[in-house]
């Protein structure tokens, strides 16, 4: 990758998290697959990584059943960028761990969910930028739009954050090759698991900034988060 704010070249290497089952949106197979406009859900971020120029290679993880047909639809949509499609794990954390294992010394990696379609070229650069310049991570977000309330097992509210200090966060999630290898290795050695890519490197002390982003930038969970999709015209 070469981008001209930047003045060392990097190779940077987006991982595409396409190993969900399902089962919230009740379709019967992987909500990746779901059908939009005919086309699989999780190639429109592909699309947008292989167009891009500072992505460089991709590594998608998805469920073990699955990998020949990822491969076949990368084929079919020309994602030419994806170098490996390896088998994902029971939780979110262990696929992406798992991909990180396959690549092959990158110095910037993207994490990007398989099942949030509208990825967009200015979260990359932006995040990547950061990560060059500031030697720290960068994750996409949101602030929140509503009152947040803090409660205990009884559903008791315990407190009520100032909202303008909280973030709803998004991917990608982006970070220095070396310091996301380290913070999986130490996370599976101590059996940790966190929320997102972000509290595994938070928890070793390393600072990571938010880049605010766009709230139609949804993940596809459930029924309800079709309406984005029609909404957006995809």
């Amino acid at each position: 990758m070469y981008c001209s704010d930047f003045e060392i070249k990097y190779k940077v290497t987006m991982i595409l998290a396409a190993a969900g089952s399902g089962k919230r949106m009740k379709l019967g197979y992987p909500k990746q697959f779901l059908s939009v406009e005919g086309k699989p859900l999780f190639i429109f971020p592909l699309e947008t990584a292989q167009k891009n120029s500072i992505i460089d290679e991709i590594i998608v993880t998805t469920n073990s059943e699955n990998v020949d047909k990822v491969k076949e639809f990368c084929a079919e949509y020309g994602i030419t960028k994806v170098q490996t499609v390896v088998s994902g794990g029971k939780e979110r954390q262990n696929s992406i761990y798992n991909a990180l294992l396959c690549d092959k010394n990158s110095d910037i990696i993207l994490v990007q969910d398989g099942v949030r379609p509208f990825l967009k070229d200015r979260y990359i650069s932006e995040c990547c930028k950061i990560v060059a310049d500031e030697k720290c991570g960068a994750v996409v977000g949101v602030k929140v739009k509503d009152t947040i309330k803090k409660v205990d097992g009884n559903m008791e509210v315990v407190s009520t954050p100032p909202r303008e200090e909280l973030v709803a966060v998004h991917t990608p999630q982006v970070f220095s090759g070396d310091i996301i290898k380290r913070a999986y290795k130490k996370a599976e050695e101590e059996n940790f698991i966190g929320t997102d890519d972000s509290s595994l490197v938070e928890r070793m002390g390393h600072k990571v900034r938010i880049v605010l982003g766009d709230y139609d930038n949804v993940k596809i969970t459930t029924q309800e988060d079709l309406k984005f999709l029609n909404q957006e015209g995809k």
